[in-house]
């Protein structure tokens, strides 16, 4: 995600601040300077942190259950409206996505409840007025907020823990994208709703955050179903660009730009001895020419470490490690003999042509 930064790694998942969760710190430790001085200000900002920890650990508890299907978790991500586990596939099951799902809630319910318990055991009494108080005891108001996290998520606004339990429920019955596209509904409505409320009701922008990431969240889905789809059952072998250039290590850094401003191409395979030893990205190409010129050569400029693709194998596999490697090209082979190249803008463009056949009903749609 980016304007993230890592903070660390637990259980083998990169944890990460996006800067919209710096904001909302200097918004609390401003507006509890302004109330009560600069202890207000640190009480404010331990509260905050305190809070982030339970949504850290209640996106574990989404990426551990992940774990048990089979799905690994890519990482974590804090933002204003709580936390993200970038799950690298949606589980082909309903009842494994409802399960997952649900782990979030169930797991901040869980804490909240032994918040309680440690509050009693300390003499704090939990009436109404303890838990309504805002200037209450710290392990008080952790727990409200807690209470809180789990209801708020709890609510049928895809993509939240709530949407998603809805979208896995609806396509126990109907098709994939359809239980998107009606869970989605629900959370631009309730965007709408936010952004109604923080903007002429409560005047509070933290809403109207919640309000733009909900309803940007809700419509990534419905592409992302969509694209998950189209790409079912397609092979790498039907979007390889078959008549890639490539490059030897020797080649002047030069030759590629050639190739560039001659063609659509970005990004070479290169080839020694008739195997892929490397890939020269455009960011690489022009960084070579920025420091040593145009003499410089394939070999010092270009990637050691990438990703490849078989002919035969599923696209949708494919995408996943497009997605997560730096460089943008796989190079397609076919029993270990380059035959083209895989690029996540050749994807888009089958993409598009698979969605314009869909709406004509043309020979291309797909049950």
């Amino acid at each position: 995600m980016k304007w993230s930064w890592k903070l660390g790694r637990v259980a083998g998942i990169d944890i990460h601040v996006h800067a919209t969760f710096l904001i909302l710190l200097a918004y609390i430790a401003f507006g509890s300077w302004q109330e009560g001085g600069g202890a207000a200000a640190v009480d404010g900002v331990l509260f905050i942190l305190a809070v982030f920890a339970s949504v850290v650990a209640h996106e574990y508890a989404h990426a551990l259950t992940a774990r048990r299907y089979g799905v690994r978790t890519r990482d974590i991500t804090l933002l204003p409206i709580g936390g993200v586990a970038r799950l690298e596939r949606i589980p082909s099951e309903p009842q494994q996505e409802l399960w997952i799902a649900a782990a979030g809630p169930a797991f901040t319910i869980a804490l909240a409840a032994a918040l309680a318990g440690l509050a009693l055991l300390f003499g704090v009494p939990l009436t109404a007025a303890t838990l309504l108080d805002p200037g209450g005891p710290f392990v008080v108001r952790v727990l409200v907020a807690n209470l809180f996290l789990a209801a708020f998520n709890l609510l049928p606004a895809f993509p939240m823990d709530g949407g998603r339990v809805l979208r896995a429920l609806l396509a126990m019955r109907w098709s994939y994208v359809r239980a998107t596209e009606v869970a989605s509904g629900f959370g631009k409505a309730f965007a709408l709703l936010f952004a109604i409320a923080g903007l002429a009701i409560a005047h509070n922008p933290i809403l109207v955050l919640i309000a733009v990431f909900v309803w940007m969240g809700a419509a990534g889905e419905v592409s992302a179903a969509q694209a998950r789809v189209a790409l079912g059952g397609v092979t790498v072998g039907d979007v390889t660009i078959r008549e890639a250039r490539t490059l030897a290590p020797g080649d002047p850094v030069s030759a590629a730009v050639h190739a560039v401003l001659a063609g659509f191409q970005q990004d070479f395979p290169v080839l020694d001895g008739g195997r892929v030893v490397g890939v020269l990205t455009r960011s690489d190409m022009l960084r070579a020419l920025a420091e040593r010129g145009g003499d410089a050569r394939v070999s010092d400029a270009m990637q050691r470490e990438f990703q490849t693709a078989e002919l035969d194998e599923p696209l949708e596999r494919a995408v996943e490690r497009l997605q997560q490697s730096r460089c943008r090209t796989l190079p397609v082979l076919s029993h270990g003999v380059p035959v083209g190249v895989l690029t996540l803008e050749n994807i888009g463009e089958y993409l598009l042509i698979d969605a314009a056949t869909r709406r004509q009903g043309g020979p291309g749609q797909k049950a």
